[in-house]
């Protein structure tokens, strides 16, 4: 069987890798820290490494819950804006918020599970979207995010 005979990953594989790659490794830049480190503000923002993941889980569960799920995010118990997503309580910890990603992720591939990229979900403020564009979404989202991250531990390792 000659290399042009072996099937190539379809879309949706593709797409469902890149998200779990950005999903470790946003969750991977807290590996080791302390509390004091993962909280650590170096930019005048209020991000931080512990804010950034906080933020992403609420920006995953926004996506897949809300947008896909049709859940408000009030009842959800989700802030309302990105940037309250990002501030930390005296309760987030890095086990806490790791823990709650965790389960972000796992909620987002259940919401999914039977759907098919060209489905149309409603749930979106804007009007209907389709799982392929929510893909494309938390995919861009991640992504930027990550490199804030990558940062930020250069930063925070560097002190």
């Amino acid at each position: 069987m000659g290399s042009f005979d072996v099937p190539l990953d379809d879309e949706r594989t593709q797409l469902e890798a890149f998200i779990e790659e950005y999903r470790s490794a946003i969750a991977a830049t807290l590996d080791g820290l302390t509390e004091e480190q993962a909280r650590r503000q170096l930019v005048s923002s209020a991000t931080t490494l512990l804010g950034l993941l906080k933020h992403v889980t609420w920006m995953q569960r926004v996506w897949f819950e809300e947008c896909v799920g049709g859940t408000s995010r009030r009842d959800l118990g989700l802030v309302r804006t990105p940037d309250e997503s990002f501030r930390l309580t005296d309760d987030d910890t890095v086990a806490s918020v790791t823990a709650a990603h965790q389960a972000a992720c796992a909620t987002a591939r259940t919401a999914v599970a039977d759907l098919s990229l060209d489905a149309v979900v409603t749930g979106h403020r804007a009007g209907p979207r389709t799982l392929r564009w929510v893909y494309l979404q938390v995919l861009r989202e991640l992504a930027h995010h990550c490199g804030h991250a990558d940062i930020l531990r250069e930063q925070v390792l560097a002190d």
